[in-house]
């Protein structure tokens, strides 16, 4: 035991002092390993362990943000933003006007439904703003990073228009607000100030320039100036409560240029119009009566009046535009919007209740100030107007201007916006601020508020449906990271928010509803080809994932029919710089099935220090999509070339969606020239090429190296890699693949009952050529087993693959536009007209015929060939069945030249293939006789069918 317990206290001191001292390097490697890691907690420490050993140090850290960038409390970035906005024009100067068109009834429905609206989309805000850290940029940073920059960023386009329009809207409010008090026409406290078109623009204009100052200070400056303003606007609230129990007092109110019928200009209503509460003003007023608005001559209804009445619901996003200044925005938001919601709700319901029980309707529709009139003292409701819209309109304009300067900093747009991305040491963008001041004075020539407040609705209604939509389909991706603090909502919640926004926007102007869709559409489109790759994430991935595993359990192999057979293709190649054509041509071919483009690369991942097909996926993903083919790349590290194509036969593909088709390259000694020379990508200006072509050999060279020489061998049969499109070869002392791993491969996928075609000659097709020419050219299919020629009157499973990928090919629209199919019927004897050739002949188009395939049949007479046969190799199989005969090099070198005659036109060839002999030892005669079958001919595909792939059934 003694002697046990020494040994083990000496393997710990050893260990202990090996650890020591190789501390500083194992932090270095975690350090090195972190740096592959894309995730933002990288860097997050629990303590100080790694930074005290020496291997990392503090001042690598991410750089933090400046103290006192984000100081805004949740009253004071959110709830006082929110209620101001709420508030502002529609409390002041159109409740009376609501309830007079709408009645109280249907009023407060209106209301009711806004709020439903409302409160669906802010548990979604709610929802994404407690799932991750917020930046600034408000419910466009949500929704970007939610929904990716397209949708995002179109929907932060729409949302940073309709802050610039409700600015204007408010700034118009409270221009009006003005000169209906103090307008020297028909001001009811002053006769103090002109009035006109060019008048109200500049009061405008004053009014916007106090705003931009304001936004120019910052964001505390604003706080500061809301909070001064929500006081003022509490107390004027108050008082106009206040002001409803006072008993019923004369009011004579004179309605002047108020009603736009002219028997009632200058005339003078000498009842009273407000009667205190009363139950038969009440029942007056208990029912909708739409009339027409004075002010714009427009005859209401249902949908104009939610339109006006829902921009007092509109500011539940000025919270959220803050949030790259509030100290802690994931809980502010939630907070401070429900709270500001649920009391801007009670004073407009209670509001609604007091202004029906105490107006006559006369007075409802044919004034907006009617708050003033009824306050006991009437200034008051004047200050809590002017504050209020004034607080709307800065907290819009500085929303906007956040948002502008989100977006210029993602560079949605490209460079266009790079100037907006200036601030000043605080981090005020101050170029946004200028840019969205002068977007809200031109739309002050608008001058009409009950106009803006249609086209402000719908924009904050469509945004409103982008962030339900965002909601819902982070819930629908079941991604794991989306785990929001707030729990309180459902899927349910965020569909019915969505469809009701939608909804709305249709019933309030279904012209605008679909021209404002349509922009966001084209927007979309703008900003997916001018914005760089992002690192966002977008939920359409998660979405496509979600429902992708779906359907692939849906998807049951054992339930295939041969009607809906499509070929799905693994592609094997080494270096894409000779085989572009390939890749091409097998995208062409697949129908809508799946293409994978398969590599083997040769080593051991033990030997590595880390997977080297990480790096080089890259590259083969830029080659793909550079191609513009739809295919997926599956890369593999392996001791062999065989065993790797192995396992991509067996791995490839997923549940149902596997691979039925293995095609290669042949395997021979021609030289090929590098088609990435000729691509278009190496033509651009460097500064445009894709990553995989920054230089000729640079990166690229890396996953794709030169291609190799080649050497003249004596021996014709000892063929080397250079055509073989999966053998990794880049000197000439490194082992390539043998003729007999080559042929394995072959038998391998038949065993695994994949389909075989072998590419021969398709370096030189040139489809720019092909695909320009006016004249002819020809798929050509010689369905007959030229091994055997014996067979050539019967149909087997291969002959009729061949024909069904032929029929593929013909049915690609630019292969059809330039190409025929020919089928090759070979005969005996020079007579056609024979009864036997003829009887062949009419089986073949009846053939034809039910397969659906439209073809030309060439009668071929290959007796001259057949002749060369060697001797029987063979016996009888059955009475009826012909010898076998033999083939020799004549035989084979006559049958080349036969299809070559065949093929002056063609532009691919089609031919049969057999099983690789079961004895290893006849590869090199396997291989050599169909290097000599299609020796010089065009463009070949060698092809061995195992699938039933025709059908003639309905």
């Amino acid at each position: 035991m003694t002697a046990v317990f020494r040994l083990f206290s000496s393997v710990k001191q050893h260990e202990s002092r090996h650890l020591k001292t190789s501390d500083k390097t194992e932090m270095a490697e975690i350090e090195a390993n972190a740096a592959n890691e894309r995730t933002p907690l990288i860097n997050y420490r629990l303590s100080r362990s790694l930074s005290s050993a020496g291997g990392v140090s503090a001042d690598k850290e991410p750089p933090q943000q400046e103290p006192g960038s984000r100081k805004l409390s949740t009253f004071l970035g959110v709830v006082v933003p929110c209620t101001l906005s709420m508030f502002s024009v529609i409390l002041f100067l159109r409740m009376g006007f609501l309830i007079g068109q709408a009645g109280l009834l249907v009023g407060i429905a209106q209301f009711f439904l806004a709020y439903c609206i409302v409160g669906l989309t802010i548990l979604s805000v709610c929802a994404i703003s407690t799932n991750g850290a917020i930046e600034g940029g408000g419910a466009y940073f949500m929704i970007s990073r939610t929904l990716g920059p397209e949708f995002g960023g179109s929907v932060g386009v729409l949302f940073y228009f309709a802050n610039i329009f409700s600015s204007a809207l408010y700034t118009l409010g409270l221009v009006e607000a003005l000169l209906g008090n103090f307008g020297a026409e028909d001001g009811s406290l002053a006769h103090a100030l002109p009035a006109g078109r060019w008048w109200s623009f500049l009061y405008g204009t004053l009014f916007l320039l106090f705003n931009l100052l304001v936004c120019l200070v910052g964001a505390q400056m604003f706080a500061r100036t809301s909070l001064v303003i929500f006081c003022v606007v509490q107390v004027a609230i108050f008082s106009v409560f206040i002001s409803f129990g006072v008993e019923n007092k004369p009011m004579n109110i004179s309605l002047i240029n108020s009603i736009p019928d002219p028997n009632l200009v200058n005339q003078t209503i000498n009842h009273s119009l407000y009667t205190a509460f009363s139950v038969e003003t009440a029942k007056e007023n208990l029912w909708p009566d739409f009339g027409t608005d004075y002010s714009t001559t427009t005859i209401m209804n249902f949908a104009t009046v939610f339109a006006i009445m829902f921009n007092g619901c509109t500011g539940i996003m000025a919270g959220a535009n803050m949030s790259g200044d509030l100290a802690n925005p994931s809980r502010s938001i939630p907070i401070g919007t429900i709270s500001a919601v649920m009391a801007t709700f009670v004073v407009y319901l209670l509001l609604c209740i007091f202004v029906a029980f105490t107006c006559e309707r006369e007075l409802l529709q044919n004034n907006y100030m009617v708050l003033q009139y009824i306050n006991m003292w009437a200034p008051l409701p004047v200050i809590g107007l002017y504050s209020a819209t004034l607080s709307a309109a800065l907290s819009c304009l500085i929303g906007a201007s956040r948002i502008l300067e989100a977006l210029s900093r993602d560079k949605l747009f490209g460079g266009v916006l790079r100037m907006l991305t200036i601030t000043n040491r605080s981090g005020n963008p101050y170029v946004a601020v200028f840019v969205s001041w002068f977007l809200v004075q031109l739309i002050l020539l608008i001058q009409q508020v009950n106009a803006l407040a249609p086209i402000v609705s719908l924009l904050f209604i469509l945004c409103y449906a982008a962030v339900n939509i965002a909601c819902l389909a982070l819930e629908w991706a079941s991604a794991p990271n989306f785990r929001p603090m707030f729990k309180y909502f459902t899927w349910h919640t965020c569909l019915l928010g969505a469809v009701s926004c939608l909804v709305m926007m249709f019933l309030i102007d279904p012209m605008y509803a679909a021209i404002a869709i349509a922009f966001v559409a084209v927007l979309v489109l703008v900003i997916h080809y001018l914005s760089p790759d992002s690192s966002w994430g977008s939920i359409t991935q998660a979405l496509i994932f979600h429902q992708v595993r779906k359907y692939l359990l849906l998807l049951d192999i054992r339930k295939d029919h041969i009607k809906y057979w499509r070929p799905q293709m693994l592609l094997l190649v080494n270096n894409p710089r000779s085989c572009c054509q390939i890749i091409s041509f097998t995208n062409d071919l697949k129908k809508g099935g799946l293409f994978v483009v398969g590599h083997v690369e040769v080593g051991s991942l033990c030997e590595q220090p880390y997977d080297p097909m990480q790096r080089q996926t890259t590259f083969w993903m830029n080659l793909v999509d550079n191609l513009k083919v739809k295919a997926f790349v599956e890369l593999t590290l392996c001791p062999t070339v065989q065993l790797g194509v192995e396992n991509l036969m067996r791995i490839s593909g997923l549940g149902g969606m596997k691979p039925n088709t293995v095609m290669m390259g042949f395997y021979d000694n021609c030289a090929h020239k590098d088609t990435f020379l000729s691509m278009d990508v190496f033509k651009e200006p460097k500064e445009k090429r894709v990553q995989f072509a920054d230089e000729e050999y640079g990166k690229m060279g890396e996953a794709f190296p030169p291609l190799r020489k080649v050497r003249v061998i004596a021996w014709m049969f000892l063929y080397l890699n250079v055509c073989c499109p999966f053998v990794h070869c880049q000197h000439e002392d490194e082992k390539v693949l043998k003729l007999s791993e080559y042929v394995a491969i072959i038998s391998d996928a038949i065993k695994l009952t994949k389909n075989v075609c072998l590419l021969r000659y398709f370096h030189q097709m040139d489809r720019a050529d092909l695909f320009s020419r006016k004249q002819t050219k020809y798929i050509d299919v010689w369905p007959v087993n030229m091994m055997k020629p014996e067979m050539a009157s019967y149909f087997d499973v291969t002959c009729f693959f061949l024909l069904q990928l032929a029929c593929i090919l013909n049915m690609v629209p630019h292969w059809r536009k330039v190409t025929r199919m020919r089928v090759f019927l070979c005969v005996e004897g020079r007579d056609h007209n024979e009864p036997g050739t003829r009887r062949r002949e009419a089986k073949l188009k009846e053939l034809l015929t039910q397969l659906r395939i439209q073809a030309d049949i060439n009668i071929i007479n290959w007796e001259h060939v057949i002749c060369l046969r060697g001797h029987p190799e063979g016996t009888h199989l059955t009475d009826e069945a012909p010898v076998a005969m033999a083939i020799t090099e004549e035989y084979l070198r006559a049958m080349n030249e036969l299809i070559k005659q065949q093929s002056q036109n063609t532009a691919v060839n089609f031919l049969y293939l057999t099983r690789p002999p079961v004895d290893t030892s006849r590869y090199p005669e396997y291989l050599s006789r169909y290097d000599l079958l299609t020796h010089d001919l065009p463009p070949t595909v060698l092809v061995h069918g195992l699938s039933a792939v025709t059908s003639t059934d309905l």
